[in-house]
């Protein structure tokens, strides 16, 4: 069986992960991966430190894996970040802010979405097409945005994935936004069940027939 034992500092002592059920190869997509990672790092709900991120319990789907650091608001600049993001861009992206990969049109929604991910704190998930131009088809792309505490304890980093579908051409892409999922961490779980419901990060709930929004009473007559 894999372990990843967190050694970084702020790591904390007995903390271990079991990585086996993490690389089922192509069972598991990249995003789905890092989200079970992420996942496994939480402690009481809460939200993990960058410094629990180790390279070697990633290291299947490193090239599509990135960190963020928030250093205004909504703006995230890559730290680090795989080779295939910067087949994606045409270049090194570290350094570069996560909107480079974003149109115009585009941008303003993924300020947004930052925002609400470091200040809720939130997850997020996009699903996004490549801009149309000539001589080259477009692709289809999903990025999870997951969020990390840093060394001073304030949510300002992010662990995230970004997986392209089809073959990368060597000019730059610059993709749009075709549907996004963001879900609060402190959200009550009653709240899972609201009208279009964050697939994979919840299990749909059947409604409830009475108004009330949380408890039924049930009455019980023996004769």
């Amino acid at each position: 069986m894999r372990t990843f034992f967190g050694n970084g500092p702020g790591s904390e002592v007995g903390k271990v992960v079991a990585m086996d059920r993490f690389r089922s190869g192509r069972s598991l997509s990249p995003i789905r991966q890092a989200e079970a990672y992420w996942t496994a790092l939480r402690t009481d709900g809460g939200v993990p430190n960058r410094s629990n991120i180790d390279p070697r319990g990633l290291e299947n789907i490193l090239e599509y894996t990135f960190i963020l650091e928030r250093i205004a608001p909504g703006i995230a600049r890559f730290r680090l970040a795989g080779n295939h993001l910067s087949k994606l861009a045409g270049m090194e992206v570290r350094g570069m802010p996560l909107t480079a990969f974003f149109t115009a049109a585009a941008r303003r929604e993924i300020s947004a979405t930052l925002e609400h991910l470091f200040d809720t704190p939130a997850v997020a998930e996009l699903e996004m097409g490549s801009e149309k131009r000539m001589g080259r088809a477009q692709i289809e792309a999903r990025m999870i945005l997951l969020p990390l505490k840093s060394d001073l304890g304030d949510i300002s980093r992010v662990l995230g994935v970004m997986v392209a579908d089809g073959p990368i051409s060597k000019t730059p892409y610059s993709f749009g936004v075709t549907k996004s999922r963001l879900r609060d961490l402190n959200q009550p779980e009653a709240k899972a069940s609201a009208p279009q419901p964050v697939t994979g990060f919840a299990e749909d709930q059947a409604p409830l027939d009475s108004p009330a929004p949380h408890l039924r009473l049930v009455v019980s007559r023996d004769s």
